[in-house]
């Protein structure tokens, strides 16, 4: 898909390309980069309306789902990283400055662009001393680092690190999904069937994003708990899945696509067979659990935790520093078995205190986040 993508990005480029606008150039590789990206790009269409936007992605993840996003001017895939195609790209889209989110090192671009002494920089940054840059083998890798003209990171480490290597163009700023959770959260949607299903003094658990790993986990908690209410949200929404997750639950359960507003009191499980309301439906929520932790990594906490929730996870967290720093708050959790996630669930469901606390920790840790985007867009146009 991707490949096939790229064959269209020059005709895309030649025919909307305003040759007399200057272009902020934004790269993510993918659907979360994006939306790490976003309140940045919002934001200069605001307060700098003479730039437009150009957006690219590698992933067709993030294309496919934003191909349309009305806060870009100019939307396509970027070309693979070969000598030819990033002149081809460079000279086609001629950006006044280009912006890679997080984690895109593309050395050919970074050379060509500080070549053409195009400003480039790298947002929400994370580094650790585990990435190819810092290596004995490393030094190669290291070019691409030299080509920014700021780097702007989420943490001091990341400052430390760098130093090390006598990188010092660095400036910690934060991690811009904090901007873009605390957006969300003003704009979520009301949802009547889950209202209506949540109107209960029951406590709601909502497991977002989940695995069937998880799932085996929480489900049989929910199963024996009454006086729990659960919202499940799967990651895969296709039939056998969604078969799969009625065959553990053992109360009344229904469908989303299947609820009708008059009996969603009269029913204990509400599975969501459907994507993009998962950011809405958190507010509906007393617990999160955030799927993912048993297999590659943990999807996206901070979505749940600006409602001012506890989130609970599996294991694999380490490499998401949001993550590490909800559990040093006191606002996230992480289990590595069904025995933990039902001694965490005994204490939230039995000690609504200790409940009251997570949640309130996991909420203040995502406000006094908030603020990358301003530091950074002042940062760059002040300079600039």
């Amino acid at each position: 898909m991707t490949r096939i993508g790229q064959w269209f990005t020059n005709g895309i480029l030649r025919k909307k390309i305003d040759r007399n606008a200057d272009y902020v150039w934004f790269h993510a590789a993918s659907l979360g980069e994006f939306e790490q990206g976003r309140p940045m790009m919002e934001k200069l269409k605001k307060k700098y309306p003479n730039y437009k936007v150009l957006l690219t992605f590698f992933s067709p993840s993030g294309y496919e789902v934003r191909k349309n996003y009305v806060g870009a001017d100019v939307i396509c895939y970027l070309p693979f990283d070969t000598p030819f195609k990033v002149k081809k790209f460079l000279h086609l889209a001629n950006p006044k400055i280009a912006i890679f989110i997080k984690y895109e090192f593309w050395l050919n671009y970074l050379t060509e662009l500080r070549k053409r002494e195009i400003e480039t920089y790298i947002i929400s940054a994370i580094f650790r001393p585990d990435q190819l840059f810092f290596r004995w083998y490393g030094a190669w890798y290291r070019k691409a680092l030299l080509c920014y003209k700021h780097i702007f990171v989420q943490d001091e480490a990341s400052i430390h690190l760098l130093s090390q290597y006598s990188i010092e163009n660095v400036n910690v700023c934060g991690d811009t999904r904090f901007d873009r959770v605390i957006e969300i959260q003003k704009q979520a949607r009301l949802l009547p069937e889950i209202e209506a299903f949540t109107e209960s003094n029951k406590l709601i658990l909502i497991a977002g994003s989940s695995w069937s790993e998880d799932e085996e986990i929480i489900i049989p908690y929910f199963n024996e708990h009454q006086e729990i209410k659960l919202i499940v949200a799967p990651h895969e929404i296709h039939t056998e899945h969604l078969v799969y997750i009625q065959s553990l639950i053992q109360r009344p359960a229904v469908r989303l696509s299947e609820a009708n507003i008059n009996c969603m009191t009269s029913k204990d499980c509400l599975i969501i067979d459907s994507f993009g309301l998962l950011s809405s439906i958190y507010r509906y929520g007393n617990i999160a659990y955030i799927g993912g932790g048993f297999g590659r990594g943990i999807h996206n906490t901070l979505e749940a935790a600006v409602y001012g929730i506890p989130v609970i996870f599996g294991p694999n967290y380490q490499k998401f520093k949001e993550a590490r720093d909800l559990i040093s708050c006191g606002g996230g959790y992480s289990v590595d078995s069904k025995d933990a996630f039902n001694k965490l669930m005994d204490t939230f469901l039995y000690d609504k205190q200790r409940l009251m606390q997570a949640g309130n920790n996991a909420g203040n840790f995502v406000h006094q986040n908030t603020g990358a985007t301003d530091k950074i867009m002042d940062l760059i146009f002040s300079a600039g």
